[in-house]
């Protein structure tokens, strides 16, 4: 069982490994680390000729060697250990991982210009020295999302896969450095894979970012004040309310499994069985749609008067029944051709508004 649980464990760490075999995964580091168990002894199989009781009745069956095995290897103290050897491993292999990609050189500018036109041309080398001289970016970066739901070397295996794609699009005619624009490949790699893995319900993918932010803001109000740091000053260091602050920490907290048993017997309700209501929205649910409503609140408020005013009244934003071209263009006294071009274009502006909000997060 032991065996099989190091044998996931290779297999979750594996996925950077698959991307590019130049590229070594912490979790590559581990194998290397770990040392090799002792043969276990052979155990003695049981007599193949099964005794005669005197009253002529089969005897009992008898406890096979490999059932013997089993109960040995499940034993808590058995178990135990195993995670303890488990995380030693490791945290060894991180500290090799860390030291070896310590020792390569950064590049400098004219290296990144010099090494991205030989990866353009197809120079395999040039993207092994490139990849290679950002994995520490990358294990910078997976820090930030550490304990939102994955291990640090899964989120930094995932890291890498979006370091990879980042060095095959890195365009230096484009202006700016390789770091500062890997940083989104990167993010976005770790991102996606908190999202879809890390949770039984799945937090959209800004979500994430906004927790991760938090928590890094909070670890760093923590070490200069001394204490936990409150909603309030958090509140005023992320420039929201201390609200939205509670509600992000909520939304941050692993969610049990619905399916799960109330209790060990084996007719006993699932949690889902006595809190379920399908008309209720979960954590991750409200606060998404009140995020989305206060940011089109905001942004309604750089449009023209008229221009918010028709699409309030058109999609119902204003907490009202959305209203048809004909109806808002009889308030405005234009026809409903004039209502679309005015919708269209406020829509467009609102595009563009999103958009450049985006590249700032990023």
């Amino acid at each position: 069982m032991g065996a099989q649980r190091r044998s996931r464990k290779t297999q979750n760490g594996s996925k950077a490994a698959r991307s590019s075999k130049s590229v070594r995964s912490p979790r590559a580091a581990r194998s290397r680390a770990a040392t090799s168990e002792p043969a276990r002894a052979p155990q003695t199989p049981p007599s193949s000729t099964p005794a005669v009781q005197e009253s002529g009745t089969p005897p009992p069956p008898s406890t096979s060697a490999d059932e013997v095995l089993v109960e040995r290897e499940t034993a808590p103290e058995v178990l135990e250990a195993e995670q303890e050897r488990d995380d030693h491993e490791t945290e060894t292999a991180f500290r090799l991982y860390l030291r070896e990609i310590g020792q390569v050189k950064l590049l400098t500018p004219q290296e990144e210009i010099e090494l991205a036109a030989r990866i353009k041309a197809g120079d395999k080398k040039a993207r092994e020295q490139m990849i290679k001289a950002n994995l520490r970016l990358v294990v910078k970066i997976a820090r930030d999302y550490e304990g939102l739901g994955l291990p640090l070397l899964d989120l930094i295996s995932e890291g890498n896969i979006g370091l990879m794609k980042a060095v095959e699009r890195f365009d230096p005619k484009k202006g700016g450095k390789l770091s500062t624009y890997a940083a989104w490949w990167i993010k976005q790699a770790i991102k996606r894979a908190l999202a879809n893995q890390a949770k039984t319900i799945r937090l959209p993918v800004h979500l994430v970012d906004k927790i991760a932010r938090m928590r890094r803001v909070a670890m760093e109000l923590q070490e200069e004040l001394g204490r936990e740091p409150t909603d309030e000053e958090l509140a005023a260091e992320l420039g929201t309310t201390p609200a939205r602050v509670a509600q992000m920490r909520t939304a941050a907290i692993r969610p049990a499994s619905l399916d799960a048993p109330l209790s060990e017997e084996e007719d006993s309700n699932s949690f889902g069985e006595i809190v379920q209501d399908e008309s209720a929205h979960t954590p991750y649910e409200e606060l998404e749609e009140k995020t989305v409503t206060a940011m089109l609140r905001e942004l309604l408020q750089r449009l023209d008067a008229r221009e918010a005013a028709i699409l309030n009244r058109r999609f119902g934003l204003d907490g009202n029944p959305p209203q048809t071209l004909e109806e808002v263009g009889a308030q405005f006294g234009v026809t409903r051709e004039r209502v679309r071009q005015i919708q269209n274009i406020a829509l467009r502006k609102l595009r563009r508004m999103i958009e450049k909000l985006e590249k700032v997060k990023d």
